[in-house]
């Protein structure tokens, strides 16, 4: 069993688990990817002490951080939550299940799900939300990229520069992005624009192996073989597998008080997955060390720092 569980690997998931490695709790973090939000931050020139650097270079130092004061890092999608008689499980969607005493919600805003067969099942195992963090591990390979908006086709024009062949796959009979950008993808002879057409099943084994695609006017349905599959929709938040341990807003954002407690006793979050304003990484660094100190006080009953500013 851990110590504690932090769901989310963002700047406020990340930051929670060098404060809890610090402290010495054995830490667990649970992902679909690492970096979040700020993955989609191509300069970012306001994080002091660091220089203006892409966000997924600032968020790799995260979490070598991380892992380098002991955190471990499981990809998946966390999709169960239960209460049990020393602390919390956490299940996954392929099947896995982690225990832990005290836990940490830190995963912000999530992709948009296809909701079909396979998805869940290999996220992080093939099925990536994010092409900046992914698109190396696919060199000379063939890839799908689902959506049809700027982050899609741009997703698309990147994997192109690496993998072998990129077919991008869109519900309508034309794409949403930039006329620019659209342009792009129909001059480069890597991409294959597969319109009009939706996704049914991520096939695979232990990893994907293809994805099947139907033709919406002809019903027609057609296997891909592929080793990826990107999934760029856009995101929500998603609080419905903690909702009936925590309680939420109307947006349903996690609500916490002003040192990251939920109102589940061992319960804490951070980060953008709460209704805490201003959406920045370096808010999101900070709200993740704030919980991660109060749930370390709260596994050592009381134990911690206390400064008083009155003396």
């Amino acid at each position: 069993m851990h110590d504690v569980i932090i769901i989310g690997a963002g700047a406020a998931g990340l930051t929670a688990a060098i404060y809890t490695c610090r402290k010495k709790l054995k830490t667990l973090i649970l992902s679909i990817d690492v970096g979040g939000q700020t993955n989609l931050t191509s300069h970012i020139e306001n994080y002091p002490g660091t220089g203006a650097m892409h966000g997924v270079e600032l968020m790799r130092k995260f979490q070598d951080e991380a892992i380098g004061f002991g955190a471990e890092l499981v990809m998946g999608k966390a999709n169960k939550a239960e209460k049990t008689e020393k602390g919390f499980k956490i299940g996954l969607a392929n099947g896995e299940s982690y225990e832990c005493k005290a836990l940490i919600l830190a995963y912000g805003k999530v992709p948009k799900s296809l909701g079909i067969e396979g998805e869940e099942k290999f996220m992080g195992r093939g099925v990536s939300t994010c092409v900046t963090c992914d698109a190396p591990l696919f060199k000379n390979r063939e890839v799908a990229v689902i959506g049809g908006g700027n982050s899609a086709v741009e997703g698309a024009l990147e994997l192109a520069t690496i993998a072998k062949k990129v077919y991008l796959i869109h519900r309508r009979d034309k794409f949403r992005a930039d006329e620019i950008t659209v342009e792009k993808i129909n001059k480069n002879p890597k991409i294959e624009p597969v319109l009009n057409s939706v996704s049914l099943k991520i096939n695979g084994d232990k990893n994907v192996e293809g994805i099947t695609v139907e033709n919406i006017p002809t019903k027609e349905k057609k296997d891909f073989k592929v080793d990826g599959v990107f999934i760029e929709i856009g995101y929500v938040v998603d609080t419905s597998f903690v909702q009936h341990l925590v309680k939420v807003n109307e947006k349903k954002e996690i609500i916490v008080d002003n040192r990251g407690n939920t109102s589940h006793p061992g319960i804490f979050s951070c980060g953008d997955i709460t209704p805490v304003p201003y959406k920045q990484t370096v808010i999101a660094a900070g709200e993740g060390s704030k919980a991660a100190l109060e749930c370390y006080k709260w596994l050592t009953g009381g134990k911690g720092a206390v400064i008083d500013w009155t003396h």
